[in-house]
């Protein structure tokens, strides 16, 4: 007899497990690689170009083919309805008179299998030479995709990040002014403060107030937007490692800082490159259709003709052949040349882009730079700054609640306090937008992610 403790945990037992587990339960926050991770196997996009190559392997099989056996069934049955005859001259067969005769009859079968193999065709041979610049141009996609994944992802988690660091701060203020506001109602009803100077008070606690919902707001989307990014589904939580935001920065004394600066670190230029390749290729491909094309065949049938459409299946005769063809190109309307000549020009044309490509991913990677020294810069000074505003603030508070100082100093240092925590909230997410801008001009990001711990 089973006893009711053990059934009751039977029963727990089951339900656990049947009842569905929450997917993706997050067990601690998520630092930045563990979501790029996460958005480099989930995000859909990955599907698309994974696809993408599957496809450019399915081209060169496609291309590949051509070189191979081709084998073809043909058959016709054909009813006569009026059967033609041919005239045969009357002396050529010692008559009278000429004789119409028919060489067929009403209904005719004719049935044929035949091979062909290509023995010689310079642009087709020519053409496989694209094959591995078209698998190339693939990966390449992928590869690009992956660092919109790396920035979009980085981008929307510093995001994240900056709008927790203004929370807490704005939290640290409400504290501040409802403190000073349950303070100052005591001194209204003391009679030592007057309730218009309560109210100012009030009226910043609720400013505060009302800034702090906004910021809350703002994170909300902040994460939908990460979890976009990423591929997570939006109905899913997700913390972020505030311990990831490094505010210990090293300022940037000169652009001399930097490395050399390589465009072909790009992904986007090792496209153009092997899109170019195969413009080339292409190029080579119709000047070489000029060419004879060489082939042999082989060839199988049987015919069978009668009054009656079965009389044919009775009496078939069957024939084989086997040949050599070519194809010579004697004239073509010039057609060939033009053609010759809007490839040549569709390559000087992609050449001339990848140049122009080179001196824009210089000038981005430049501009990237300033905007990085200029955004450490200002990080410095507004750090320096916030600083300078805790320290008076406190001071302020300090002399104010012992009324050495009056209520207008303490409200304005209370509001340059809040501004210098803007501004420096504000350096903050310029710097890692800034850096990560850098990342890309250079085309590092896959080394910056890796970098990551």
């Amino acid at each position: 007899m089973i006893s009711i403790n053990k059934l009751i945990l039977v029963v727990s037992t089951l339900l656990t497990l049947l009842i569905p587990k929450e997917p993706h339960a997050q067990e601690k926050p998520y630092s930045l690689k563990v979501c790029i991770d996460y958005g480099l196997e989930n995000h859909r996009s990955n599907k698309v170009y994974k696809n993408n190559i599957l496809k450019a392997d399915a081209q060169i099989r496609e291309g590949a083919a051509a070189y191979l056996p081709k084998v073809n069934l043909k058959g016709t049955f054909d009813d006569n309805l009026k059967v033609q005859k041919s005239v045969i001259p009357g002396e050529a067969i010692g008559a009278a008179e000429d004789r119409e005769i028919a060489f067929t009859k009403q209904f005719n079968l004719n049935v044929s299998a035949q091979l062909d193999q290509t023995v010689y065709d310079q642009s087709l041979i020519t053409s496989f030479k694209a094959h591995k610049y078209i698998r190339k141009e693939a990966e390449l996609n992928k590869e690009l995709n992956d660092e919109d994944i790396i920035y979009n992802i980085s981008t929307a988690y510093y995001e994240v990040l900056v709008s927790l660091e203004q929370i807490n701060y704005l939290t640290e203020d409400l504290k501040t002014y409802k403190e000073q506001v349950e303070v100052s109602n005591l001194k209204v009803r003391k009679g030592v403060l007057t309730e218009i100077d309560a109210n100012k008070i009030e009226v910043n606690y609720r400013n505060t107030l009302s800034q702090l919902n906004v910021a809350k707001n703002t994170l909300k989307v902040s994460k939908n937007q990460l979890k976009y990014e990423m591929g997570l589904p939006l109905e899913l939580p997700i913390e972020v490692d505030t311990t990831s935001l490094d505010l210990n920065i090293t300022p940037l004394a000169s652009t001399d800082d930097f490395e050399v600066f390589n465009p072909t670190q790009r992904t986007n230029y090792n496209i153009s490159n092997a899109q170019i390749e195969q413009l080339y290729i292409d190029e080579q491909r119709l000047k070489y259709k000029g060419l004879p094309k060489i082939g042999v065949y082989a060839r199988y049938g049987t015919v069978g003709f009668g009054d009656e459409p079965n009389e044919t299946f009775k009496g078939l005769n069957d024939y084989a052949a086997i040949g050599l063809s070519a194809q010579i190109p004697l004239f073509t309307g010039f057609s060939k040349k033009a053609q010759v000549q809007q490839a040549h020009y569709e390559l000087l044309n992609a050449q001339e882009n990848i140049a122009l490509d080179k001196e824009n991913y210089t000038l981005e990677y430049e501009n990237a730079k300033n905007q990085l020294l200029q955004a450490s810069g200002n990080l410095e000074n507004d750090k320096r700054t916030l600083e300078l505003s805790q320290s008076t603030f406190k001071a302020t508070s300090l002399q104010y609640n012992k009324g050495v100082t009056d209520l207008t100093d303490w409200l304005e240092t209370q509001r340059t306090l809040k501004e210098s925590q803007n501004n420096y909230i504000q350096s903050v997410y310029s710097y890692y937008e800034a850096l990560i801008e850098l990342e890309k001009a250079k085309g590092t990001l896959k080394s910056f992610y890796k970098s990551l711990q």
